[in-house]
């Protein structure tokens, strides 16, 4: 019988193909004991397992060389070196000669192990925590006899759903896009770490599925369906019709949206909103700047680090920063400094805290680091001469972040100076809004600051105390909350008294019905998802900006997200439907696609 998980929708699009079931988690290892005189035929089942995980790791090092580049399959070499370590291997023996099998003796090690470089003081050691747990999930598989479950073994053209708890660094860098055409993961929420890149890289997704790779096995059929957030296995004839035809309904929309691309950004009495591009990654640039948008508005450099041995140099991020530039040219590219942290980690050099959204993150991790903050900083100074550039420094709570970050940039520009490499001294400073803090004292800010930029997903996790991974929490994340649109409201007032920019570059602005409320809200500068601007530029062409306003000061006067919701809802579809026909599919959009009421489904 048919099955449909439900889940968070994180990136739109159907497809329909094999899973791959990817348990990436330690494994539950039995207490078993052995008799004195067994040790040594455990101790051969320790080598020849870490010997066996060495062959494999090279064989996943030189695959995601050939992909991703060596820098990326670096990860690799250190855990080689681990799985080779002979501190390690001695001390599992020790533990194999005290009565212990070899898998219990290996996991009791690598346990202590990860405990021990996890307090370190030591970066160096801390950053060797997350490559650890890699070796214990293979070495522990290897044992216990396990299906090998790597990524890298599917061929090109599989056009596979992968399926797992959660995406870590170390399996996003292996998984090879001609092979993997959907995501969906148990952990996630739309504003996750995996939503965010599954969009960047144009897969279909769906997060926050909770349990289901406890009721999926690999090569089993399936249809995932990334608009409404579902996961249907084993799906009949008639389903899989059925999505066939809802792929090529939505894939038409996509093409007939295509047409706004290349319109003016106005809106139906004459007000003119800019719209630009969020980017991930540097080669996202040439399609992104196809989209419609005028420049980026939010380009994210910790995809430059995630899923890393070590952090990129200066030329390499010249490189990246460079061709985003040269891609969008004449237009502005905003260039957000490293936001590291929440649910943005490195392979390594962060520590694992309790909370991390409220731990050492963000601008808070650049200035305590201001030899790595300075090798960003010149690289973005020198990057300047190839085009518009602004950087953005995020998570600012106060004037002295952006004090100590204008005087980093000041050293960056004079040892660019000293070695008398070209670049810029003049290139804008912003910030990124994303806190009650940052809001109650935009005044301040405004006057340090060339430019405002609010981060939604931050703002809303941080005004509603929401955490924005927690996927028990997906109903409490209110974008449209009244609390978070004042906060809006207040930060663009402010913003507009100083007469600095102020634009929003949170995964609020994508969405028709959110657009409309910060076009209200008195937002000019929208920047979006690459794939999005055709559809939110239609939207623009197709409201007045008048009504948005009167919806929004509406919203704002309800108690709470529900009520705002129907309030803008409401408004935004009689604005809609004034447009008739040629506002059909926004109106699909807004409304929503009513699933069939299948008895088979539950």
């Amino acid at each position: 019988m048919t099955i449909a998980v439900s889940g968070v929708p994180a990136s739109p699009g159907i497809v329909i193909g094999p899973v791959h079931l990817l348990r990436w988690e330690v494994p539950e290892v039995p207490a078993r004991t052995v008799e004195p005189e067994y040790a040594p035929r455990e101790i051969e089942r320790l080598h020849a397992a870490c010997d066996q995980a060495i062959v494999r790791l090279r064989k996943v090092r030189d695959r995601v060389e050939q992909h991703a580049g060596p820098e990326e399959a670096a990860i690799f070499d250190v855990q080689i070196s681990i799985c080779d370590d002979a501190d390690l291997r001695t001390s599992a023996e020790t533990l194999i000669r005290q009565g212990f099998v070899a898998e219990k003796a290996f996991d009791l090690v690598l346990l202590e192990w990860r405990e021990h470089f996890a307090r370190s003081t030591n970066a160096l050691m801390r950053e060797r925590v997350s490559d650890l747990l890699d070796v214990q999930i293979r070495v522990l598989s290897l044992l216990l006899d396990l299906p090998d479950r790597d990524p890298v073994d599917l061929p090109k053209g599989s056009n596979a759903i992968l399926v797992t708890h959660d995406l870590t660094p170390s399996l996003t860098v292996q998984f090879d896009r001609e092979a993997i055409s959907a995501i969906a993961t148990d952990a996630g929420t739309g504003t996750s770490h995996v939503a965010i890149l599954a969009r960047s890289l144009g897969l279909p997704a769906v997060v926050g599925l909770r349990d289901a790779t406890a009721k999926i096995a690999s090569g089993m059929t399936a249809i995932l369906d990334g608009t409404h957030g579902l996961l249907v296995l084993d799906p009949t004839a008639e389903r899989v019709a059925e999505y066939r035809e809802r792929a090529r309904v939505e894939l038409e929309e996509a093409r007939e949206l295509e047409q706004y691309a290349r319109a003016d950004s106005v809106s139906v009495d004459g007000v003119r909103i800019t719209l630009r591009a969020n980017v991930d990654m540097p080669d996202e640039a040439a399609a992104g700047a196809t989209s419609g948008a005028e420049g980026v508005g939010l380009m994210r450099t910790e995809f430059l680090v995630v899923g890393r041995a070590a952090m990129p140099d200066e030329d390499e991020q010249y490189e990246a920063y460079s061709k985003v530039l040269r891609a969008f040219s004449p237009h502005p590219v905003v260039i957000r400094t490293y936001d590291i942290g929440g649910d943005k980690l490195p392979v390594g050099g962060f520590p694992h805290e309790a909370n991390p959204f409220l731990g050492w993150r963000a601008i808070r991790m650049c200035l305590d680091e201001p030899e790595l903050f300075k090798v960003q900083l010149r690289a973005l100074l020198r990057a300047a001469m190839n085009g518009d550039l602004r950087i953005m420094l995020p998570l600012v709570v106060s004037v002295d972040e952006v004090r100590q970050s204008r005087v980093l940039l000041a050293e960056a520009a004079a040892e660019l100076a000293a070695r008398g490499v070209p670049h810029r001294t003049d290139v804008p400073l912003g910030v990124m809004v994303e806190t009650p803090a940052a809001v109650i004292t935009a005044d301040a800010l405004a006057r340090e600051t060339a430019f405002f930029s609010i981060g939604t997903n931050d703002l809303v996790q941080y005004t509603l105390a929401v955490d924005r991974g927690n996927v028990s929490l997906v109903k409490r994340f209110q974008a449209l909350h009244p609390a978070v649109l004042r906060l809006i409201a207040r930060t663009q007032q402010e913003g507009t008294a100083a007469g600095i920019e102020v634009s929003v570059c949170g995964e609020m602005a994508s969405q028709p019905l959110m657009a409309f409320a910060l076009v209200g809200l008195g937002i000019r500068q929208l920047s979006v998802a690459p794939r999005s601007v055709p559809a939110v530029k239609h939207l623009i062409r197709s409201i007045r900006v008048s009504a948005a306003t009167e919806a929004a000061a509406a919203a704002l006067e309800t108690g709470a997200a529900g009520a705002a919701e129907a309030v803008l809802r409401e408004r935004l579809m009689v604005e809609l439907r004034q447009r008739g026909d040629a506002a059909d599919g926004l109106l699909a959009l807004v409304d929503g696609h009513i699933l069939p009421d299948n008895a088979d489904i539950h």
